[in-house]
């Protein structure tokens, strides 16, 4: 055997997250920055063993619990998503916290149990709410979040499954910060909805946006030069019904993303969307639409939702940014142990067109 990894399996209102909690010794670096760099240059072979077929599948995202380096911290994450490594995830934030206090990998104190995450943009603080050896809720007290664009124009490219020939869309859009750098755009603008029958649409608008953001709207962060790209792409709607703030479809863009509309696709995320809430939240308080300590409940595509919330103001290098928290659900699925044979003929795993992008 060349590889085993011990995974524990969890979700967070309904995103699926792989907690992999014995992978040290494959993410060598002093730092948890140079371990990031170093997954992000050298271990896609892994990302796409655990995501892709036949580990995988393609709503899959996965986490690397490792030993932190800073000793303030109780865990160290690099979140691996279909299209890239990220640094940072609400939804699989949870699924850690969740799988590594339920397993006892992080001693339970109950009624809360405080959690200290590092991550590559900076220590997160958690607390999650404990009850008879359940988590019933961790709120996360993400990394600063801001807008870097409000309200640019970008203009997306046809698709020939949806488009007439030539019919190029120009939508305003924001670019921002919640954790990773997201392109958000209004579901109004686009001219698409939000719901179950929307989603092959959905999924061709996000790679497009995707596409466009990074060619016109180049992004770095100011303290992590490093995280250089925009990743992850929000739709966004308003409030859908009573006792929620607003709905997104967010949309994780295959690793295959080029100029071919064949690629124009990817998996939406089912929950919520913890960073991208973050990312929503920020730019709605650079518009004076959202103030600090007001709930936002958000809706994801199952309906499942996390509440977020502004408890103050900072700076990020030269941006205005907030400080946002953020309140979900995680639960544990399964345990498991996943191998690699040395005779493996898909040492990367595979993926088929029939459910991924040709």
């Amino acid at each position: 055997m060349t590889l085993r990894l011990t995974c524990i399996e969890a979700h967070a209102e309904g995103e699926p997250g792989r907690v992999i909690v014995d992978a040290d010794a494959l993410v060598p670096g002093d730092t948890i920055q140079d371990r990031f760099d170093y997954a992000a240059r050298e271990l896609h072979g892994l990302r796409r063993l655990v995501l892709h077929e036949p580990r995988g599948y393609p709503g899959l995202c996965a986490v690397l619990a490792l030993t932190p380096s800073d000793s303030r911290a109780d865990v160290a994450i690099i979140v691996m998503e279909q299209g890239a490594f990220t640094p940072m995830s609400g939804s699989n934030t949870i699924c850690t916290v969740t799988a590594l206090l339920e397993t006892g990998r992080i001693p339970m104190v109950e009624p809360v149990t405080p959690v200290t995450i590092e991550t590559a943009v900076g220590l997160v603080g958690v607390e999650a709410r404990c009850e008879g050896g359940k988590v019933l809720a961790v709120t996360i007290a993400n990394v600063p979040a801001f807008a870097t664009h409000l309200g640019v124009p970008l203009t997306l490219p046809p698709d020939p499954r949806f488009d007439p020939p030539g019919d190029s869309l120009t939508v305003p859009v924001d670019v921002a910060f919640g954790g990773q750098f997201f392109v958000l755009a209004r579901a109004e603008d686009l001219g698409v909805g939000l719901g179950p029958d929307d989603v092959p649409r959905l999924q061709s608008l996000g790679a497009r946006l995707k596409l466009e953001a990074n060619r016109h709207y180049p992004v770095v962060h100011p303290l992590n030069p490093g995280i250089n790209l925009t990743n992850l792409v929000m739709i966004t709607g308003d409030s859908p019904g009573p006792g929620l703030d607003g709905r997104n479809a967010m949309i994780m863009v295959t690793d295959k993303l080029s100029d071919d509309p064949a690629t124009w696709t990817g998996a939406l995320d089912r929950s919520p969307c913890g960073t991208g809430t973050c990312a929503r939240m920020a730019c709605m308080h650079a518009r004076g639409e959202l103030p600090l300590d007001q709930p936002f409940v958000h809706q994801g595509m199952l309906d499942t939702t996390f509440t977020g919330q502004l408890v103050g103001e900072t700076t990020v290098g030269d941006y205005a940014a907030v400080l946002p928290t953020i309140t979900g659900r995680g639960w544990v699925t399964g345990r498991t142990e996943w191998v690699l044979d040395d005779t493996d003929p898909f040492p990367e795993g595979y993926t088929i067109g029939d459910i991924w992008p040709a």
